[in-house]
């Protein structure tokens, strides 16, 4: 594009626009630069403020979730039990979708999607 505009969401040159919206093809993310301020200023804010778990519910850093379904752990043997506690969570930027990461007791440092928590 002529005037520079990327997507806010995967920083991709390639959108198009299409009424009022602009649309990125890589990732379908469709957003209007005027009614946020300018492009990516408001995308990110919402971004930050919209982690939400399996419910619903807006998380936050230092909140309690509880896993609701049996996880298994990647590389490894482990399985995350379905009804887990897990204190003092982090909100992270997981390019792979995973943003809570985390300390299980018996399993140790590892990150979690929240979809697959909710609040305690």
């Amino acid at each position: 594009m002529d005037d520079g505009l990327k997507c806010p969401k995967c920083n991709s040159e390639h959108v198009y626009q299409d009424g009022m919206l602009w649309i990125c093809p890589e990732c379908a993310h469709e957003w209007n630069p005027q009614a946020e301020g300018g492009a990516g200023a408001g995308a990110e804010a919402a971004a930050d403020q919209g982690v939400r778990d399996a419910n619903g519910n807006v998380l936050s850093d230092g909140d309690a979730v509880t896993v609701i379904k049996d996880l298994k752990v990647k590389g490894s043997s482990l399985v995350v039990k379905g009804g887990t506690k897990v204190k003092n969570i982090r909100l992270v930027d997981g390019a792979d979708g995973h943003n809570i990461a985390c300390k299980i007791d018996g399993i140790g440092a590892m990150n979690l999607k929240s979809e697959f928590v909710k609040k305690a």
